[in-house]
């Protein structure tokens, strides 16, 4: 039986992830940080909690990655922790670098001192290409990450090429466009409005509070997207792919898209809100999965109107369910 160790299993992708491998017949392991809120709601709501075995850790403490792949014994380790929200890494910029950024070198350098055999999976992020230097970005495109969040994703895409490439090791980055789901955290902009939309539909909430709904990005369905994930450790050689849809939307329509879903105008109900600028605004990211397309032979399955809908609908599933 193959093992895999993921850290951030309790996120978006971890679940979904471990979802996916428990299906596969893994013994799936969860590298954890220990936090005073419940974190695990994710893994319950796909009914999987006592599938995994958690073991408690830091991205920020060498031994405690070496003790998790000791007691792991992982085949593939998917690095998916991180801090993983734009905004806050303003807020919280050197947190941001050390586990986001040389969180990814503790864990590359526990494989290399314990097994460098391990495949190592990179979360990587479309937020790199930041200020775009192409119109499509693919996996030669120029990064220009605007936030400090994109800058440790930077850091910890290429100690992972460096890995690979100075210690042989199976290292290979996703560098994912925006993905979202019904487990997606309630501060992403899509959560935020499906959330919203299922509030003012049931009385519980009147408006909607954006910043830029201008801006573009390309979103797909995380369930899609940790799929192209496994799919690149099983390849005969590590390489890094852009996963993406290859169409992109804007903040106001997937807002139409989600407001009409349940009979609403979304124009009676979002309100534009200066507070939610970001110090340096990325305005549109749009991706070319074509490299994923031909090595990987994945695509996306879930187009954005579905994926709306199935967010609206857990959304309105959740809120009616706190009266």
């Amino acid at each position: 039986m193959k093992s895999a160790l993921i850290t951030g299993i309790t996120g978006q992708d971890g679940a979904y992830l471990a979802q996916l491998l428990l299906n596969k017949g893994y013994k799936v392991y969860g590298f954890i940080a220990r936090r005073s809120t419940d974190t695990q709601w994710r893994l319950q709501y796909l009914g999987i909690q006592n599938e995994v075995q958690l073991i408690e850790g830091d991205l920020t403490d060498l031994s405690s990655i070496m003790r998790a792949i000791q007691i792991a014994n992982p085949q593939e380790v998917y690095n998916l922790a991180a801090q993983s929200f734009v905004g806050t890494s303003w807020e919280q910029p050197i947190t941001t670098a050390q586990i986001t950024g040389v969180g990814v070198l503790n864990v590359l350098e526990a494989i290399r001192l314990i097994d460098s055999s391990i495949k190592f999976y990179q979360a990587s992020t479309s937020e790199m290409f930041g200020l775009i230097q192409e119109p499509m970005q693919s996996e030669k495109t120029p990064f220009y990450p605007r936030s400090p969040y994109g800058v440790a994703k930077l850091y910890g895409h290429w100690i992972t090429v460096n890995y690979r490439e100075s210690f042989n090791i199976f290292g290979c980055s996703g560098i994912l466009f925006n993905h979202e789901s019904p487990l997606r955290g309630i501060e992403f902009v899509t959560r935020k409005v499906t959330d919203a939309v299922a509030r003012i539909k049931l009385g519980k909430q009147k408006e909607l509070r954006l910043g830029n709904i201008d801006a573009q990005r390309d979103w797909g369905f995380a369930g899609d997207y940790v799929d192209a994930m496994w799919r690149m450790l099983q390849q005969e050689l590590p390489d890094d792919y852009v996963i993406a849809t290859g169409k992109t939307t804007t903040v106001r329509d997937m807002c139409k898209i989600a407001f009409t879903f349940v009979g609403l105008n979304y124009e009676n109900h979002v309100v534009i809100d200066p507070k939610f600028y970001r110090p340096a605004e990325v305005d549109i990211l749009l991706g070319n999965p074509g490299k994923a397309k031909e090595h990987l032979n994945w695509e996306p399955e879930t187009n954005l109107e579905n994926l709306i809908h199935m967010m609206v609908e857990a959304d309105l599933i959740r809120v009616r369910k706190e009266s």
